[in-house]
């Protein structure tokens, strides 16, 4: 079975943390990936602004695509103000009929960073509308509406992260996904550390700035072994008890009931990639 799995983040790295694993994994079985990126990334820096901020992101994006084995996209709305409006809705109309995906991915919207809310949003908005005729008549329409995903998140308040759907990350696909994220530079090992205070802690050279990913607690890196431990029942549960219980990494998506049901083909191709 061929799958096409789309992932819409915020911003350009945004699905790579949070589904980098799955893509992976999944372009590796020869499944069609796409991430999209809602905005440009021209807020992510302390020190670089402007287009040559976004021309530097949107080469990250490549980069990191062509590692993984998947396609990439950064959209033109700068970062941080993006909004949830009916051009951005459409926009999204399009894109999901054009792709045609059998599961989209998107932030929850209880999410600290209003990029992120508004993405899930426009995400939501979408989902059913990709059905309707009358709605960008332009482009045609997707007969049956796809499944929609939550991408993991820490957020208790108002609803806390509740998985249907665990991707085991073993080693070869977790050493692409650290492939993927070095790609990300400007965010990895500038932003990010700066932004968290601990700038200096970032190592000089490419191979130790590498190998520090893997035992820097990152968000969405860290986040995998976390899961793993707290969604445990979850995965004995769908796993058994052995291969439950061993599972260290995992990422895990939360099913909207905005779209069509996880099929149950579907899961078990995911599940076991």
């Amino acid at each position: 079975m061929s799958l096409r799995l789309l992932v819409v983040g915020a911003h350009p790295d945004d699905p790579d943390i949070r589904a980098g694993g799955l893509a992976c994994a999944a372009a590796a079985a020869g499944h069609d990936v796409l991430f999209v990126s809602m905005t440009d990334g021209r807020g992510g820096h302390h020190e670089h602004h402007g287009e040559g901020l976004v021309e530097r992101r949107r080469e990250e994006a490549a980069a990191a695509a062509g590692t993984a084995g998947i396609a990439y996209r950064v959209l033109d709305t700068p970062d941080g103000r993006l909004r949830p409006t009916l051009d951005r809705r459409e926009e999204l109309v399009r894109l999901i009929r054009e792709t045609d995906p059998d599961v989209v991915f998107t932030h929850r919207t209880n999410d600290y960073h209003p990029d992120h809310r508004y993405t899930s949003q426009l995400v939501r908005d979408a989902a059913y509308t990709v059905t309707v005729p009358n709605v960008c008549p332009e482009a045609p329409i997707l007969e049956t509406n796809p499944t929609f995903a939550s991408l993991l998140d820490t957020f208790a308040r108002p609803n806390p992260f509740d998985p249907e759907l665990f991707v085991p990350i073993d080693e070869e696909s977790l050493e692409r996904k650290y492939d993927m994220l070095d790609c990300h530079e400007s965010q990895m090992y500038e932003w990010l550390p700066y932004n968290k205070g601990d700038l200096n802690a970032v190592p000089e050279g490419g191979e130790a700035r590498r190998r520090w990913l893997e035992t820097d607690p990152h968000p969405g890196l860290s986040e995998m072994r976390e899961a793993a431990d707290r969604f445990r029942d979850g995965l004995i549960d769908r796993f058994g008890t052995e291969r439950g219980r061993a599972i260290e990494y995992v990422e895990a998506f939360e099913i909207s009931e905005y779209g069509s049901p996880l099929p149950p083909e579907v899961e078990e191709e995911l599940s076991s990639l």
